[in-house]
């Protein structure tokens, strides 16, 4: 029994399929089609070009714009710190042996008043959690304390240092004590 393959000669080549070579070759386009292509990929290829250019400049505005707001948004902040400074400027000027300290402590508590004053305007406010339950978010526990009754339990017994936020991010949390009833 032989093999058919076997029967064939060996150079013997298929037949070629003349419609799928056609179909794989691209059509042969005349010049003015080949033209018109030609400038359709140009005008095609300045439009990607300007529109690349134009988001280029725009992403370089957007960012020189934030940027100038966040430097306007620090010169409100420090115009309205001016005139506190401006009053520090003149107890330091003052002759201490004309004035008595009652005077210089009343007078820096109103500066202190009038700078807390200013920086409120800008959402700025003090953390001073006393008597209120801790919160890990806005206060940092660095010690405990026994609460007298279990009521007192995750409340700051003591405020070490007040913390600050401004527009609800805290800048700083406040350094806090918190009671712990241990069932006693």
């Amino acid at each position: 029994m032989t093999d058919s393959m076997s029967d064939a000669p060996m150079d013997q080549k298929a037949p070629i399929d003349t419609a799928e070579v056609a179909a794989a070759q691209p059509p042969v386009e005349s010049d003015d089609e080949q033209q018109a292509a030609q400038r359709e990929l140009e005008l095609h290829k300045d439009k990607y070009l300007r529109l690349a250019a134009e988001y280029d400049n725009f992403r370089r505005r957007a960012v020189k714009e934030r940027q100038e707001a966040g430097w306007r948004a620090q010169g409100e902040l420090v115009r309205g710190l001016l005139d506190g400074l401006d009053d520090i400027s003149r107890f330091a000027a003052v002759d201490p042996g004309t004035i008595d300290s009652k005077a210089v402590i009343e007078g820096m508590q109103l500066v202190e008043k009038k700078l807390f004053k200013s920086l409120a305007g800008h959402g700025f406010e003090v953390i001073d959690p006393t008597g209120h339950p801790f919160d890990p978010a806005r206060h940092e526990a660095v010690s405990t304390a026994p609460a007298a009754h279990p009521e007192a339990d995750g409340v700051v017994a003591v405020c070490f240092q007040v913390g600050y936020v401004i527009n609800g991010h805290v800048l700083r949390p406040a350094r806090v004590v918190v009671s712990q009833w241990n069932g006693a």
